[in-house]
């Protein structure tokens, strides 16, 4: 019972993690138009998007 929820919350993490990158560059691309910039953004991944929604509502 353990391991299956062990697997489940590695699974939430990694699929969380990825999501929040893609939004982060996204984000990024959009506002900046800047491959460079975009990719700078997606490896801060979520911390990007929370700056940008404090910043921008």
């Amino acid at each position: 019972m353990e391991n299956e929820r062990s697997t489940v919350v590695q699974k939430t993490v990694k699929t969380g993690i990825s999501f929040g990158s893609a939004l982060a560059m996204v984000i990024s691309y959009t506002t900046w138009h800047s491959i460079g910039w975009a990719i700078f953004h997606g490896l801060l991944s979520w911390v990007y998007v929370i700056y940008f929604w404090i910043v921008h509502t």
